[in-house]
């Protein structure tokens, strides 16, 4: 824009490159100019000002010191502008391994928010501060600040939201792991956008209201249409991959300046040939290389004589990324040998115009990553919008809703501490799934040629995955396990001097908390508990200036590790009875529910109306005996 300067056009210039100071130049862009062009937005057309803020992903982390500073500069206090805005925010984490979190140089962050006024620095600075064990306190974490300035947290696909638990337990080291107060609501896709059209038309006008109808499309429409028709659309689209993969072939030969005949193009892929398909960002975990592992089993599938496979394969990698950079180049090298080039090929400069042709041309999708560090992986979702069979590890989605009618599992072999045997076994299993299961069900044919099992599969694929990860799923997810709640919350701490009463609280909880203890417990029995059989306990618990209704008392149960950590935990809330010189005595009766060895302990943690979990301040003393 012409009235921008010269530095402020660099910040967008690209998305990828530049060094960590241009990075964060664009997330404060996205963060706090995202606030900033949302109020001018409503301003100019008269709509209502957003109660949720939702932070998908740290880049855009940064808003929530914008929604502070505004509250400030109301006349709020920071504290009570800190509870204002954790109420109506959320945060989405999508990545499962910490390289993945955009992580600052803490004097770098200092520099930029150094006059952001009149929200303090060294409250800017704490919000993001990796202040727990294994922490390094010399950088500065967006998704630390995203955890801690929204009051609800998921991650995006339940096997995503159990890593992320683990991943951040550290900001609540006194909660085991299944307390950590981050959910997970599995991505989706848009079906309009990647199924087919003839395909989709198949499912209009329903018929019934079963729990297959989602949307307005009939999910098991295809139970009703006969296998000749369904083998006939699926040779189509597999026809029009063919020919858009032939046209990209021959312009990439052109545009790297190949030297000798193109005439193989016209004769690469086969319309009537098992079509699998691989085409995702060529991140290293994702494995692009893995089925090169032998080379030559590979090539004795791609030229059966009878019963041949093709691959289509597509992928960029980050500027920045090069190691993705070198998979691709080895794959590019693979594929340009003469004995493979026209069964496998590797199309540039992967979009939307080449992924739409791709999903639904495909037979078998493949999905290799090193489990478990797929957050989601929604290429396979769309590829079985159209039909096609998951080959996968159980990782992200897949391990969510796999189900052998939809497709195939890849054994994880995460357990094995030597990557390049991990890679070999994977790839052993992928090659073994292939041709003992996928050739044999694609080309055993009925006397009309149609594949009779193959068809099943892609009824089965239709009726049972389409209504789990359409996108309008997801949105209903989000709206009410977390947006409907966080704007109950946002709406509530607006009411009165809710937010600085919640503020006051939680400053007093802090400031006497050290003065809690919980000791003397009675009731434990050595050994094992018979199943159903009752058992009482209890404790004296010491509040020092807190008030039996600032907390509740908590007999916790669990089975227990070698290092007498409590897991698989089972609450109970213990009630006050006796007082006494040194506390008050808490009680608690459970029936057990599991025989065998179990371990008890009581707690106390915050308590208040308004707290999203138990877990919310990251505060809880334990029983010492």
């Amino acid at each position: 824009m012409e009235g921008n300067s010269e530095a402020a056009r660099a910040v967008t210039d690209r998305l990828y490159g530049g060094g960590v100071d241009h990075r964060l130049a664009q997330e404060v862009l996205l963060g706090i100019g995202g606030v900033r062009a949302l109020r001018a937005y409503c301003r100019i057309t008269g709509e209502p000002t957003p109660t949720v803020y939702h932070a998908n992903e740290g880049h855009a982390g940064f808003l929530g010191l914008e929604r502070i500073r505004e509250y400030m500069n109301e006349g709020i206090d920071v504290d009570t502008a800190v509870e204002r805005t954790r109420a109506g925010s959320l945060f989405t984490t999508h990545t499962p391994v910490p390289a993945g979190i955009d992580r600052f140089p803490r004097d770098l962050v200092a520099d930029q928010f150094r006059t952001f006024a009149p929200l303090p620095l060294d409250r800017i600075m704490a919000f993001g501060t990796e202040d727990y064990v294994g922490g390094d306190r010399g950088v500065f974490n967006m998704a630390v600040l995203g955890f801690r300035l929204g009051q609800r947290a998921n991650g995006v696909s339940r096997l995503h939201g159990e890593v992320s638990r683990q991943m951040f337990q550290g900001l609540w080291p006194s909660f085991d792991v299944s307390e950590v107060p981050i959910g997970s609501v599995t991505n989706g896709v848009h079906h309009k956008t990647w199924i087919h059209p003839d395909l989709l038309e198949l499912m209009a006008s329903p018929t019934s209201d079963s729990d297959t109808v989602v949307d307005g499309y009939d999910w098991s429409a295809l139970d009703r249409v006969d296998d000749t028709t369904i083998w006939a659309l699926k040779q189509r689209m597999r026809g029009d991959l063919v020919r858009m993969a032939r046209q990209r072939l021959a312009a990439s030969h052109t545009a790297r300046g190949l030297s000798g005949n193109a005439e193989w193009i016209e004769h690469a892929l086969d319309p009537n040939v098992l079509t699998l398909g691989f085409a995702r960002r060529a991140a290293s975990y994702k494995r692009l290389t893995l089925m090169l592992r032998d080379p030559e089993r590979l090539k004795r599938l791609l030229n059966d004589p009878e019963r041949p496979i093709q691959i289509v394969i597509a992928g960029k990698a980050h500027p920045a990324d090069d190691g993705g950079k070198g998979l691709i180049q080895e794959m590019v090298r693979f594929a340009d040998a003469e004995d493979v080039r026209e069964r496998l090929v590797f199309l540039p400069d992967y979009d939307m115009s080449l992924a739409r042709p791709l999903y639904p041309g495909c037979d078998v999708w493949i999905n290799n990553p090193l489990r478990p560090q797929e957050a989601c992986g929604t290429s396979g979702m769309k590829a079985a919008m159209n039909g096609a069979a998951n080959l996968s590890v159980r990782d992200g989605w897949w391990d969510e809703w796999y189900d052998p009618r939809f497709g195939w599992e890849i054994p994880s072999a995460e357990n094995v501490t030597s990557p390049d045997q991990r890679d070999a076994q994977e790839a052993a299993a992928l090659y073994e799934i292939i041709e003992n299961e996928i050739v044999p069900r694609f080309y055993t044919r009925d006397s009309n040629g149609v594949p009779t099992a193959w068809i099943t599969m892609i009824r089965d694929i239709m009726s049972g995955l389409p209504p789990k990860i359409l996108a309008s799923r997801m949105v209903r997810e989000y709206t009410e396990r977390m947006y409907l709640p966080t704007a109950l919350a946002s709406a509530r701490m607006a009411e009165g001097d809710h937010a600085a009463g919640t503020a006051a609280w939680k400053k007093r909880i802090r400031a006497a908390w050290p003065q809690v203890s919980v000791s003397r417990v009675t009731g434990l029995v050595s050994g094992s508990r018979a199943l159903g059989s009752a058992m009482t306990l209890s404790a004296v618990v010491r509040l020092g200036d807190l008030t039996p209704a600032d907390v509740e008392v908590q007999m916790v149960l669990g089975s227990v590790d070698d290092d007498d950590e409590l897991h698989d935990i089972v609450i109970q809330p213990a009630v006050a009875g006796e007082r006494l010189d040194d506390g008050v005595r808490y009680a608690a009766t459970t029936v057990l529910d599991t025989s065998g060895s179990i371990g008890v302990t009581f707690r106390v943690v915050p308590k208040r109306d308004g707290l999203a979990t138990i877990a919310e301040m990251g505060l809880a003393t334990v029983s010492v005996d």
